[in-house]
Formats: structure tokens, C-alpha cells, sequence
């Protein structure tokens, strides 16, 4: 059986989960590359962070993106999101905040996921006051479409 996803089970795969797939377009044509993420359903948006570049530039310019988001257990049991929005690039204690967010979301996520402790979060932290520190974005979630198949 194959159904559509109600928007509160959409919400759920995004928000137990921390590998997508990102998609938006550079030169007219569409790219898709796995990023890791965190949803913030009080925010009604996902948070994502990368070093300047290709993806961030394509981003700027091209706000409408999308992430795919699937849990896939054989080829009669997965589950599968699609969330459409804009790229928003956050800045200084916005851009901090997020990103505490973020680690603590994602490794909350991996252990729980992986029942495995880590301690990433220095990882994240330490770049806070360095020139290195990431660009850190929201994509607003406009519109979410799932499918599930269970046989």
C-alpha cells in the first residue's frame, strides 16, 4: 500500500532525521547534494550550515530550493518527504544561536538514532570566533509532500 503523507507525519520524518538531500539550481540547472540538517518545527524551518562556495552562491541567488528527506527500509517499507522553501542566510548572534541549535539538535538526534554517545558541539563552537565560521541558513518551509509504502 502507497500513501500520502498527512503534513504532522511529514513534520515527524523531518524532525527525526539529519541527512537530506538538498536541491537547488546553479546556471539553470538543478543540483542535488546531501547535507546534514536540523528542522525546527517551532521555527516551521530547517537549519543548515556550509562553508562559502558553489552551494551557498547558488542559494543567494536562487532562493527557492527544496530538501528530501527519506527513511528507506527495503523496497516494500521507506518513507519519503519533500520540503519546498526559501533559502534564508542568517548573520551574526542569529547565525550563532542557529547553530548552537543545530549541534545540539543533530547530536541529540545521533544518540538517540545511533545509541552512541559524541561530543561534536566544540566542533561547532570553536569556529564561533574564528574567520572560519560557516555560513549558517534556514530554509522557511513553505510546503511538505510525503508518501509511505508498507506492505
Amino acid at each position: 500500500m502507497i500513501r500520502t503523507l498527512n503534513p504532522k507525519e511529514c513534520s515527524r520524518v523531518l524532525e527525526t532525521n539529519y541527512i537530506g538531500q538538498l536541491a537547488y539550481i546553479y546556471r539553470n540547472r538543478p543540483y542535488v547534494v546531501p547535507i546534514t540538517y536540523f528542522f525546527d518545527k517551532d521555527q516551521h524551518a530547517i537549519i543548515g550550515y556550509s562553508a562559502e562556495g558553489h552551494k551557498i552562491n547558488a542559494m543567494r541567488k536562487h532562493t527557492s530550493v527544496s530538501l528530501g528527506v527519506s527513511e528507506i527500509d527495503s523496497v516494500n517499507s521507506w518513507q519519503s518527504v519533500l520540503a519546498q522553501g526559501a533559502f534564508v542566510e542568517l548573520s551574526g548572534s542569529d547565525a550563532k544561536s542557529q547553530l548552537h541549535l543545530f549541534s545540539l539538535g543533530v547530536k541529540h538526534l545521533i544518540i538517540e538514532n545511533e545509541h552512541r554517545e559524541l561530543d561534536f558541539i566544540s566542533q561547532f563552537s570553536s569556529k564561533i570566533h574564528t574567520e572560519d565560521f560557516p555560513i549558517i541558513f534556514h530554509i522557511k518551509v513553505e510546503e511538505m509532500t510525503g508518501k509511505l509504502r508498507r506492505n
